[in-house]
């Protein structure tokens, strides 16, 4: 287990931003013999292939195809995002001692757990070499940034529920030059002309390395976990899996925390349109295309509510998922997961035969909670399908706490769902 918790804790390590995830998934696809697929050029499928293809180079799909004709989809999707701040344009902010950085946030986020810690830059930046853009992923490995509290002897008031305006309360300080640029920093980092630079798209990221906690280290204390956890586990189960007579499918879409719906996120053409094309370049027909959906299943991978040791009366009274428990299901009355009583039984059946313990999470009647990507996805690949994840404490925090008995878990489960 704790090699398989290391393995965690450098592809979060690796990944501080979408751009960066999608990266190192591919980098793994490769190692493993999988082909790369550009959206913009001609496919050549063959049956027994395994391929990627990514868009906006912050979402990806990957998928291996059985020896012959398929009998459907077994498919996994999870996000590539995580709750960030995001540097604005013109980003420099120059006060009476200090260069701040102008920025705004990024998904959710509990705003002073980004305080008072070390931070950096990630993303990519758009170079122009002669009459091409060029694109260059950007990762400054150092610490950079901090967003420093008010004094308590200056804000008397700060334990009693003080509201953090993120336009004054948030802002990151980078330099005591007056003149210092972000730009000539990035031009500096990438050795290229500052002139050359066309477009930047950055986030802060937490230094911190991911660790274990606990007095056995049965817990991990890591950013992003939402949801590289369930990135990393569903990308190593399909690595893992044995090929089976269904198609194995996974999909990591980017801006889940902002609501999908961009080109590459899980209310975009995205999935189905790799669908689509697998279909044509195999010559399978759109009858056969339509039995083969009919006969697949597709699981929304996302991580769920752990009890909460401090605060226990948010928890559903019967449904209260632990860390170390084993894979969540989601339900929830209104269908914002997609679990019905049809694929509950499925994953129940899969966990089973897997050797994976099983737990439930519903919201508190009188709680309203947020969707995910089962929904979404669902509404333009209908198939039958159900939302699970893994147990964690302070979702959308910039460090949250996750069970470390439950990587080895997943990443079991997924790959029994795959080798199916």
């Amino acid at each position: 287990m704790d090699a398989v918790v290391e393995n965690l804790l450098d592809f979060i390590e690796k990944s501080p931003t979408s751009f960066h995830v999608v990266d190192n998934i591919s980098e793994r696809l490769l190692a493993q013999g999988y082909e790369e697929l550009e959206e913009s050029r001609e496919w050549r499928l063959r049956w027994g292939g395994k391929y990627f293809v990514t868009r906006n180079h912050s979402s990806l799909i990957a998928f291996s195809l059985p020896t012959q004709a398929g009998k459907g989809f077994h498919m996994a999707a999870s996000h590539t995002d995580s709750p960030a701040f995001k540097v604005k344009a013109r980003s420099e902010i120059s006060t009476e001692e200090y260069v701040k950085l102008n920025t705004e946030k990024y998904g959710g986020m509990i705003l002073p757990a980004w305080m008072d810690r070390p931070l950096s830059l990630a993303g990519r930046v758009f170079v122009e070499r002669g009459e091409e853009i060029r694109e260059h992923l950007l990762c400054f490995d150092r610490n950079l940034l901090v967003i420093p509290n008010l004094a308590i002897h200056m804000n008397r008031d700060i334990n009693k529920g003080y509201e953090y305006n993120p336009q004054v309360d948030l802002l990151p300080i980078f330099s005591q030059e007056k003149d210092a640029r972000l730009g000539d920093l990035v031009a500096e980092e990438l050795d290229v002309p500052r002139e050359s630079i066309l477009s930047e798209e950055l986030f802060l990221y937490v230094r911190e390395r991911g660790c274990a906690v606990g007095d056995r280290g049965q817990w991990i204390l890591a950013p992003r976990l939402d949801d590289l956890q369930c990135v990393f586990a569903s990308l190593e189960g399909l690595l893992a899996a044995a090929r089976g007579e269904y198609i194995a499918l996974g999909a990591f879409f980017d801006n889940e925390e902002v609501g999908s719906g961009t080109k590459q996120g899980a209310d975009s053409t995205f999935l189905q349109d790799v669908l689509e094309r697998m279909g044509e370049n195999l010559s399978i027909s759109r009858e056969v295309q339509r039995q083969m959906l009919a006969k697949s299943f597709l699981l929304s991978a996302d991580n769920a509510h752990a009890l909460h040791p401090n605060h226990p009366e948010k928890a559903d009274s019967t449904n209260r998922p632990r860390m170390n428990g084993g894979i969540v299901v989601k339900y929830h009355g209104g269908q914002k997961y997609t679990t019905d009583g049809y694929s509950g039984a499925y994953v129940e059946k899969l966990c089973r035969e897997a050797g994976v313990p099983s737990q439930f999470y519903c919201n508190r009647s009188d709680v309203a909670g947020g969707s995910t990507l089962g929904n979404i996805s669902a509404a333009h690949v209908s198939v039958p399908s159900a939302d699970i994840g893994f147990a964690q404490l302070a979702m959308h925090s910039a460090v949250e706490t996750a069970g470390a008995e439950d990587i080895a878990y997943g990443i079991r489960f997924f790959r029994f769902f795959f080798s199916r």
